[in-house]
């Protein structure tokens, strides 16, 4: 009875293989990585955080930068959908449901995983790599080709800079007002220049 109940206790304390493994290393991931940023976050934090072996790290995504990959870069939305959502309404109010969309996102996180994002950027370049192909390229691109304006690329890269921005001084830095403003206030102040990137005359 005692060694019945002794491998009981053993198979409570161990974590179920599979999936369960791999989504408890992600949610580990997510808060070592808002942390600690990159390089500050090691595979034994992450694997002990999650209560694996860390092992499971390179079983399961090949190491460090693929559980970087999956947890932090990995969208808590669909970008398509984004998409549908920012276009959807008046044109000169693109700006507004931009600001919106993103900060809403961003803050039922707390920015976390776009303030892991950034702090990785200046040591990663494939993590800058990723948060351009998301911004300029899956997003922005893809909204101004539905306006039909000119200047696309550069009209990409300027909304890219004032999302950027935005996202350091609310959730990195947290520079106050702006942190702790609510979310309209911020729209009404940041998304008419964002509509000037969108829409308007560059100069």
């Amino acid at each position: 009875m005692a060694r019945v109940e002794q491998v009981n206790q053993k198979r409570r304390g161990r974590r179920a293989a599979g999936e369960d493994t791999r989504a408890a290393l992600v949610a580990a991931a997510r808060e070592v990585f808002v942390e600690k940023g990159y390089d500050g976050a090691t595979v034994r934090a992450i694997a002990a955080k999650a209560g694996v072996d860390a092992a499971m790290v390179n079983h399961w995504f090949g190491g460090k930068e693929g559980l970087f990959a999956q947890s932090v870069l990995q969208l808590p939305f669909d970008p398509a959908e984004v998409l549908k959502r920012l276009l959807d309404g008046p044109l000169e109010q693109a700006g507004e449901r931009i600001i919106r969309t993103f900060v809403t996102v961003w803050d039922a996180t707390g920015g976390g995983t776009f303030a892991a994002l950034i702090r990785s950027v200046t040591s990663q370049p494939e993590v800058a790599g990723a948060l351009k192909q998301f911004l300029v390229n899956a997003i922005f691109r893809n909204v101004l080709a539905q306006i039909g304006v000119e200047q696309r690329e550069l009209r990409a890269t300027l909304c890219a800079t004032q999302m950027v921005g935005l996202g350091i001084v609310r959730y990195v830095v947290r520079f106050e007002p702006l942190a702790s403003a609510d979310v309209e206030t911020v729209v009404k102040a940041i998304a008419p220049n964002l509509q000037r990137y969108l829409t308007g005359e560059l100069g």
